[in-house]
């Protein structure tokens, strides 16, 4: 099981990563940023888009953010301008700092119940798996990220989880 101190420190790791990808895509074109790199999503805003996105969506489950109306199929164009996302994303990430902070032992305790629409049925989870399963989601698709934007000559900051500084 987590614990409160896991969900702060990886809502600071969240927002670290996403600085540093969003730092390295903002020095691309925006044509270099929605070209097709072959990865799930295909391109970097695209991949950022469903990571929002997703953010969105489970934070809708965790706590009172209005769950998004598209599916995960729109989650790839959730938000089209490269600034509008770029200003979302960093708010969204302040907000999840703020819910990490107040987490107690409490509120990672018992199940979390939801209807996937992925999967098309209802889940049910300990609640500290999902909110682990959030994390991890983010660290997955940012590896992406920071894939594609290496390969096209953009330089994002190290990824490794130690070396981020003590907030």
């Amino acid at each position: 099981m987590i614990d409160p101190g896991f969900a702060r420190t990886m809502a600071r790791y969240n927002r670290w990563q996403n600085e540093s990808l969003y730092g390295a895509a903002g020095a691309l074109s925006d044509d270099e940023r929605r070209r097709d790199r072959g990865a799930f999503f295909k391109s970097i805003h695209a991949t950022l888009c469903h990571i929002y996105w997703a953010d969105n969506m489970w934070m809708s489950r965790f706590s009172d953010v209005a769950k998004p109306e598209v599916s995960i199929p729109g989650s790839t164009t959730f938000v089209e301008k490269w600034d509008d996302l770029t200003e979302k994303r960093a708010a969204f990430d302040a907000r999840i700092v703020a819910w990490a902070d107040g987490l107690d032992a409490a509120a990672l305790s018992g199940d979390l119940r939801w209807f996937s629409r992925a999967a098309q049925r209802d889940v049910v989870q300990p609640r500290w798996v999902a909110v682990a399963h959030f994390f991890n989601h983010q660290t997955h698709h940012r590896g992406q990220v920071h894939a594609m934007l290496t390969a096209a000559g953009s330089k994002p900051a190290d990824t490794d989880f130690v070396m981020m500084q003590p907030a």
